[in-house]
């Protein structure tokens, strides 16, 4: 890839596709991380005078127009405010107004688009929205590495159309998480989370090639323990992944990696903030009961297997740490996580995110992946849409 850095930019216009899908309540941006994610790319195309058209998708609207709910209004808000400049806010994507938007703009001037996804041609990879875009601009810049796993019209499809760079935050993200997989130090421990195995085989499968010790917790240990045996109870199980689950303990075996299952479990009769819990081993899961958190023991064990880590990339919750009576486990690994000293920390997905900025830890994280997504295919090896386009 070249990045945005290799190229004059000065009085050009500039489509840059940044990740804006930020959390919105009652019209406000709750958290605007994924916003200052893009500055530095906005700001060095500031600061060279080009004439910067960012473009982004928010939420999932039907793609049949406008939708108030998934507006990009209250960001052009929140980015006029952090760069200290008025934001041009654009009532669409494409046509002769948001044309003519464009042509207006002057040397280190911003305008936003509204959210791409009203329109469903974005979605479909279609080559006339992305020839409508493409008459915006002189350039396009890729920094959306949350969307690099799409084959969207403003990700793959425009990159026919326009000179294309990779902006500043997707380089970082690519070459982050690349060195996870070419160099990493050792011991190198990785934590998988989550719900479903589903979502996770591909990522497990290959962790297996390059980890020292894979800790599994989150929904998805429960698939793994009853695949061996175990009595679970109500808890999320995904009975077709079984013998999958199996292989992937066996290939563990194989290649001499430390594969750890929770010893423990916090079980609670129903998904509840107020439900009664009970805390017991694998060997005594109450059948009428569901687990909803790795409990004290496991904790405890996934700490101290961290503790020694040179290289960790953590992925998925331990537990609904949303709920108090099921964070422990979820609160104990992220603190593990935030205490290493010399070692490279690198945390992607967005319940892990969360879980982080909720122990406001973020700033004892080496790396916050804005993608999960997008990181969880990189590093399962499958090529991302965005980047090879790039190349």
């Amino acid at each position: 890839m070249q990045r945005i850095d290799r190229v004059d930019v000065k009085g050009k216009r500039v489509l840059v596709r940044v990740d804006f899908n930020v959390p919105l309540a009652e019209g406000t941006v709750t958290d605007d991380t994924r916003i200052r994610a893009a500055l530095p790319t906005i700001e060095f195309l500031r600061n060279n005078g080009a004439r910067i058209i960012l473009m982004s998708h928010l939420g999932r609207p039907k793609g049949e127009g406008f939708e108030e709910e998934y507006s990009l209004a209250p960001v052009a808000r929140v980015l006029s405010r952090i760069l200290g400049e008025p934001v041009a806010f654009a009532p669409g994507t494409t046509g002769a107004e948001v044309e003519q938007l464009s042509a207006s703009l002057e040397d280190g001037g911003v305008l936003l688009l509204e959210n791409l996804r009203f329109d469903a041609r974005e979605k479909k990879n279609n080559e006339e929205f992305a020839a409508e875009l493409a008459k915006l601009a002189d350039i396009y810049v890729d920094d959306a590495f949350g969307a690099a796993h799409r084959a969207h019209a403003s990700v793959e499809a425009i990159t026919r159309l326009l000179p294309s760079y990779a902006g500043f935050l997707l380089d970082l993200e690519i070459t982050t998480l690349s060195a996870l997989l070419e160099a990493p130090k050792r011991p190198f421990v990785a934590i998988l989370g989550g719900s479903k195995v589903s979502d996770k085989i591909k990522i497990i499968d290959a962790l297996l090639e390059q980890v020292d010790t894979l800790l599994v917790g989150g929904g998805m240990c429960f698939t793994f323990l009853k695949a061996q045996g175990y009595e679970i109870g109500k808890s999320l199980c995904e009975d077709e992944w079984q013998e999958g689950a199996l292989e992937l303990l066996q290939k563990a075996v194989d290649r001499g990696v430390q594969l750890l299952l929770p010893i423990d479990i916090v079980q609670a009769a129903y998904f509840g903030e107020d439900a009664p819990t009970k805390i017991c081993t694998i060997d005594e899961m109450d059948s009428a009961m569901m687990g909803l958190d790795i409990g004290p023991a496991t904790s405890e064990l996934f700490a101290r297997a961290i503790s020694s880590a040179k290289t960790v990339f953590w992925n998925g919750p331990m537990g609904v740490f949303e709920m108090k009576p099921f964070e422990s486990g979820t609160k104990t690994v992220a603190k593990a996580v935030a205490t290493l000293q010399d070692a490279t920390t690198v945390v992607g997905g967005g319940d892990s995110v969360a879980a982080i900025k909720v122990y406001n830890l973020q700033d004892q994280i080496g790396f916050i992946s804005t993608g999960g997504g997008a990181s969880m295919q990189l590093l399962e090896g499958t090529p991302l849409p965005g980047v090879e386009a790039l190349r």
